[in-house]
């Protein structure tokens, strides 16, 4: 017996309903989050809108480190937001944002886009977002390779006005490429 994909089998069953369902519309920019996201682009000195059409800040917010970009063409795998991967901040201790007290989810956005590091083990840190621990991190170990996109995701709860991010490098530098607050309703 062969099944109808459920798109088919939507508009047989409901033909009116399924033809206004298959239509979609996407959501302006600002209400992608559902609220009112920050989003900020490491790396850059500018406003960057990304394959989406999301408006990421330019970089703030960090303690120490420095800034690199890669090439415009540089090909990220794991994402249709190739360009949010393709600058970073590295070599930077904490991160910290002015926030209302409230729960947020964090979406740190990680990729292996340094030609120096060329396997598992070569760039190692820890991170710890509002106290949560993520021990030993290492982006080519956990996407599988280089060049590839990797987003964390932390709720957490912020009870002093502030989201705090501490990185502690063990192996090389710790980077990042972008950083998402978004609210919790």
């Amino acid at each position: 017996m062969k099944l109808l994909p459920t798109c088919m089998l939507r508009a047989f069953l409901f033909p009116a309903v399924a033809v206004a369902s298959l239509a979609i519309v996407p959501l302006p920019a600002a209400d992608q989050a559902g609220d009112k996201a920050i989003r900020i682009k490491a790396g850059l000195s500018k406003p960057h809108t990304d394959e989406a059409g999301v408006v990421w800040q330019a970089d703030s917010g960090f303690s120490g480190g420095d800034v690199v970009g890669r090439e415009d063409n540089l090909a990220i795998a794991n994402t249709r937001t190739p360009s949010l991967y393709r600058t970073e901040h590295y070599s930077m201790t904490s991160f910290t944002w002015k926030l209302p007290n409230g729960r947020y989810t964090v979406k740190l956005h990680f990729a292996e886009t340094f030609e120096g590091i060329t396997g598992k083990g070569e760039r190692v840190f820890s991170y710890q977002v509002e106290g949560k621990e993520f021990k030993d991190f290492d982006i080519f170990a956990t996407t599988g390779g280089a060049n590839r996109a990797y987003v964390e995701t932390v709720e957490v709860e912020i009870k002093d006005g502030q989201l705090d991010i501490a990185f502690t490098p063990k192996v090389e530098n710790p980077e990042i490429n972008a950083i998402e607050i978004i609210p919790v309703k």
